[in-house]
């Protein structure tokens, strides 16, 4: 039930978002999911939250749509939330990462832009796969070590996106391909 959530509030806010002609890309948990179940749907993972991806100057009418969602936003050190009214959790909540920007001062890279996603099979707007993966080993924490192994995992990291990257970025792709157990899927 709490997937099927975390779905319905994705179509809700993304839905809105397209109405208002608001950019925007989904990223995190659920990009990685729209990539991986394009090759293998067994293969996908569920995600608690939804995270999109913005452009700070649309901050106004972002907060405004999702106001007349009900949701509440919350300012917080590196991202903008927004509570929904029905799981007030910030955990489950909507997260705005800031297009262009370092989501983090240590950072390396910033976010990519949100002129860098496609149409997923689904209707929202998704950030394209090669702009995903730099994203993910950019952030590299545990959970994006996984979500890079789950491409990985059903062949979606080509040579060309793997050639594209800056140099420590390819360096840790190829930590993940070097961790990873032969036999996962």
């Amino acid at each position: 039930m709490a997937i099927e959530r975390v779905e319905q509030r994705l179509r809700k806010v993304t839905a809105a978002l397209d109405a208002a002609g608001v950019d925007y890309a989904v990223i995190g948990g659920n990009a990685v999911a729209t990539w991986v179940t394009k090759a293998d749907p067994s293969a996908a993972r569920a995600t608690v939250d939804v995270d999109l991806l913005a452009r700070r100057s649309d901050l106004d009418r972002i907060t405004a749509i999702f106001a007349s969602l009900g949701f509440r936003r919350e300012d917080l050190k590196s991202i903008t939330l927004f509570v929904d009214p029905e799981e007030p959790s910030r955990r489950s909540g909507v997260h705005l990462v800031w297009a262009g920007e370092k989501v983090r001062p240590s950072y390396d890279e910033p976010a990519p832009d949100v002129s860098e996603a496609v149409r997923s099979e689904d209707g929202f707007r998704v950030l394209d796969l090669a702009p995903l993966v730099r994203m993910k080993l950019t952030s590299f924490r545990d959970k994006d070590r996984v979500h890079i192994a789950d491409l990985l995992g059903v062949g979606l990291i080509t040579d060309d996106i793997r050639d594209a990257l800056p140099p420590l970025l390819r360096d840790r792709l190829a930590d993940v391909e070097a961790s990873r157990d032969p036999d996962d899927f």
